[in-house]
């Protein structure tokens, strides 16, 4: 019997999918429009990052100056997104950043920046449905509604039991039930969830202009004085470093451009649309985080905030709408929703696009054979991430989210400059201007923003990645579509 010889590892590395012979994959259906992908944008965009890290960022790093950090954070994010739609607009299959790199850089780092996705998507999607559950405790508490706190806290989590008593969590089941929710919603097609996300994203955009609308009337301008507080002597805490730290830790609210790149291969005319939607959603939630960010700030000084997990409560505190606090509970709560919403939407389809490739088992390119979805990734991270926000505490954990976002968008800035060289006569809907500057600005400005990160948060990137890579070694190297004689019709090629 002839012995199968194995890839070597260089040729692994270096194999890149030929750009001339992609063409979209059967299986997904084509229904999404620019407007969708805006919707889908801004829905994964603005949740946590805008309703929860605001504060975080002011009180720990940048005061008042967060208004700064989100400026800095959109400036990077406007380089990659540009980036972002001209390798949509020229290769609309699903994948984004992944797909992006397997093209232009190689295998090896479409491995990485695919395992760095998951990463990114999974650890997100779990923080935030820890987050949705703490205000939705805390929405039912003030309905009379009191649920048994053991089950809504992980094993890890101390909770106080009617009696006064302190005991553990046992798990947090609301986190569970809002993660099984929206798998099954994106189970059922993407066009209903579109739909679904499209009327959280109205809710949560009016409940924002009411908060700027009625909130901008009682800012203390004391409150901003000094704009930018003095370092402390610490790198990171407040200063100009302050300003770079949470830059670093809010650019988790910028996740969502991305989440609209995977969907490419759903968009009824991805040449023309995806660089309204990345470019369209990107704008829209640049311009919330910056007016949200300067009326929170003016409301409450940014040393009240320290330790605070619910600074936009406390901020309506400071005004005499009692009624507004239940709307932004609401809008937060929706907030959260359609986040989530992207985030799983998004990981399922760099799994989709994964194993299509051959990287991963055959199973996650799976699609139902009534809602056209690939239904099997959905199963698989819905249960991933019920695990995840049931029984840990993964608030640290939501730091890895930015680091892995920035490491996605270097490495597609990259690849436009590269594509440029490999494919220069290869049609683009849409070319980033100004050749080559726009790039490199991208990638000098998340490079930046990526270095103020802690050390912690490097180790477990690190650390992570070589777990991936030793996945790789042993079993997408072997089953990657490249290494076979000839590339299957149905996969990418």
């Amino acid at each position: 019997m002839e012995q199968k010889s194995a890839p070597s590892v260089t040729s692994a590395f270096t194999r890149c999918l030929p750009l001339d012979k992609l063409q979209a994959a059967p299986g997904l259906k084509r229904v999404l429009g620019p407007g969708s992908l805006v919707a889908l944008g801004v829905g994964a965009t603005i949740g946590a990052g805008l309703f929860s890290l605001t504060g975080i960022a002011a009180s720990e790093n940048a005061g008042p100056a967060v208004v700064l950090s989100f400026f800095i954070a959109a400036i990077a994010c406007g380089f990659a997104g540009l980036c972002y739609s001209e390798l949509a607009s020229m290769i609309p299959i699903a994948g984004s950043a992944y797909t992006y790199a397997y093209v232009t850089l190689g295998e090896m780092m479409a491995w990485i920046i695919g395992w760095d996705l998951v990463l990114e998507y999974a650890v997100g999607a779990a923080t935030v449905a820890v987050s949705w559950s703490r205000y939705v405790v805390s929405l039912l508490d003030s309905w009379g509604i009191v649920l048994p706190p053991r089950l809504t806290a992980s094993p890890f989590e101390t909770v106080q039991m009617p009696d006064g008593s302190m005991v553990s969590g046992l798990m947090n089941l609301p986190a569970v039930f809002i993660t099984c929710v929206v798998s099954w919603i994106l189970i059922r097609g993407i066009s209903q969830s579109a739909m679904v996300n499209a009327v959280v994203v109205v809710i949560k955009l009016l409940v924002i202009a009411a908060f700027i609308g009625f909130g901008i009337h009682y800012i203390n301008p004391a409150n901003y004085h000094p704009f930018i507080p003095q370092n402390t002597g610490t790198f990171g805490q407040y200063g100009w470093s302050g300003i770079m730290r949470a830059a670093g830790t809010i650019f988790f609210a910028y996740i969502g451009f991305d989440a609209v790149s995977t969907t490419a291969q759903e968009t009824k005319n991805p040449a023309r649309d995806m660089p309204i939607g990345i470019l369209g959603s990107l704008l829209i939630c640049a311009l919330a985080y910056v007016c949200f960010s300067f009326v929170m700030t003016g409301l409450v000084n940014y040393k009240d905030m320290l330790g605070d997990a619910a600074p936009v409560a406390t901020a309506i505190n400071r005004t005499p709408y009692t009624w507004l606090q239940l709307a932004i509970k609401i809008g937060i709560i929706c907030g959260f929703t359609s986040v989530l919403m992207g985030m799983l939407l998004g990981q399922s389809r760099v799994f989709f696009a994964m194993s299509r490739d051959g990287l991963l088992p055959p199973m996650f390119s799976a699609t139902h054979p009534k809602y056209q979805t690939p239904w099997m990734s959905n199963v698989f991270f819905m249960v991933i991430i019920c695990l995840l926000s049931a029984f840990l505490p993964i608030s640290e954990l939501g730091h890895m989210t930015s680091i892995g976002t920035l490491l996605a968008f270097i490495l597609v800035c990259a690849g436009v400059m590269i594509l440029r060289r490999k494919a220069p006569d290869h049609p683009r809907a849409f070319r980033v201007p100004g050749g080559d500057i726009i790039p490199i600005l991208g990638i000098l400005t998340c490079g930046t923003v990526m270095a103020s990160l802690d050390e912690l948060t490097w180790i477990r990137l690190i650390v992570w990645l070589a777990i991936g890579m030793v996945i790789y070694l042993t079993y997408g190297r072997y089953h990657s579509a490249l290494a076979r004689p000839s590339i299957p019709p149905d996969r990418v090629a």
